[in-house]
């Protein structure tokens, strides 16, 4: 998982979804499971 200052370019990829959890934003990719990122 890589923390990222923006977010945005994962969050265009088919299949992902942006999820706040706890205060942080995550990106989770359910086709591409390697695609997964967290902001803050």
């Amino acid at each position: 998982m890589k923390v990222k200052s923006s977010i945005r370019s994962l969050a265009r990829r088919p299949g992902s979804t942006v999820v706040r959890r706890r205060g942080h934003v995550y990106v989770i990719n359910k086709k591409n499971p390697k695609f997964k990122a967290r902001q803050g």
